[in-house]
């Protein structure tokens, strides 16, 4: 294992911040390497049960390491975001937005497509994993020229540049109270994410192209399937890059055997995927989900503030109609119940059990593309 430390531009005289990645087996740039993969916990840093997988993890990646069963290269940042780890507020973290800009830490990462094509598409021809070659080697110099001049930006830069070359690129994080679930690319369903959401056990898999924000994952994988459809078929270019924002159920699902859980399900992946290998081999899991539209998955928002009540628990199959909660007025005693928009799969609610006017409070995942626009939640 190699450890290397990425100082960060301080935003203000003084202030030090530093992001952490642990290196496992053979450089992705030697010939021969096996695939690269890059994990990240806790990009939104109020996001805990991450940075507990990810330190289950680096104990089980460093005794590969040691014992030469790294056959890839495997990338690890425990903790991505230092940033938000030091955002507390009357003792709560408030991880998820940058407090100077306003800005969510899983948005805004830098399409690179058009810069790829600047750098090398008169040099990309007929042989596609010559261009996949190329391309990465163009990704790496776009990443380095983007502009850093604050501490997000920094960060950001940093983060899309270990990452930006990799074949797999998984994006930890977690929910308010959830059914383990994903986020992934219709082309990055077929480069493995079914694989992924196998050996996950995910019970939701939740696809779009473009979802709307720019978050970490689509700058990694979407500019594939946008380069192959710009370039033409002259000049292929494959999805090269599986990469997926996996849900680790709910924020208070912190505990040693979910976690044990977690990464082994991971290394499975990863074994199937040739970066480590595992003795005895691991069979395949069993397909637990099918995958359903990101536009399927309907939100519930409270129409006014007030105790909430949940009527409905997570993993429950519900249909159109079905009552799932209640937003209750501790003033006037007004009762507003929230109904299923669809039939589905009630897969995520909220934490708190005082809600807001306008406040998203639960998910149902459902088989039709309903919405459009940005898909994601703020």
């Amino acid at each position: 294992m190699r450890t290397e430390h990425h100082p960060l531009l301080p935003s203000t005289p003084g202030a030090r911040h530093e992001l952490v990645s642990l290196h496992f087996g053979t450089s992705h740039a030697r010939p021969g390497a096996g695939p690269k993969v890059y994990i990240q916990a806790s990009l939104h840093a109020d996001e805990v049960p991450s940075m507990l997988v990810a330190h289950h993890l680096r104990s089980r990646l460093a005794a590969l390491d040691a014992a030469g069963q790294v056959t890839g290269e495997v990338v690890l940042v425990p903790a991505a975001n230092p940033l938000g780890m030091g955002q507390w507020m009357l003792r709560s973290p408030q991880g998820r937005f940058e407090w100077g800009s306003g800005e969510n830490f899983n948005r805004q990462f830098t399409d690179l497509t058009s810069a790829v094509i600047e750098r090398c598409g008169d040099k990309l021809g007929a042989d596609a994993q010559a261009n996949v070659a190329l391309v990465r080697t163009a990704l790496r110099g776009a990443v380095a020229a983007l502009p850093a001049t604050t501490s997000l930006e920094h960060l950001r830069r940093t983060l899309l540049g270990m990452a930006v070359d990799a074949d797999v690129v998984l994006d930890l994080h977690c929910d308010g109270e959830a059914l383990l679930h994903l986020y992934s690319t219709h082309a990055g369903w077929d480069a493995g994410g079914e694989l992924l959401t196998r050996c996950l056990g995910a019970e939701v898999a939740l696809l779009a192209g473009r979802s709307g924000g720019d978050p970490f994952d689509e700058a990694c994988s979407m500019l594939w399937p946008d380069l192959a459809e710009r370039l033409g078929p002259a000049k292929p270019v494959p999805p090269a890059c599986l990469a997926a924002t996996i849900e680790l159920r709910g924020e208070g699902d912190v505990a040693h055997g979910l976690a044990e859980r977690d990464a082994d399900a991971i290394l499975v992946y990863l074994h199937h995927r040739g970066a480590i290998r595992l003795d005895p081999a691991p069979a395949l899991p069993p397909t637990v989900c099918e995958p359903t539209p990101l536009a399927g998955s309907m939100p519930l928002h409270a129409p006014h503030g007030g105790v909430l009540v949940f009527l409905c628990e997570v993993g429950q199959r519900v249909c159109t109609g079905e009552p799932l909660a209640e937003i209750i007025d501790p003033i006037t005693g007004a009762t507003s119940v929230l109904t299923s928009p669809v039939d589905g799969l009630f897969f995520a609610r909220e934490r708190k059990r005082f809600a807001v006017a306008g406040m998203p409070i639960g998910k149902v995942a459902g088989r039709e593309a309903l919405r459009q626009g940005s898909l994601l939640s703020a």
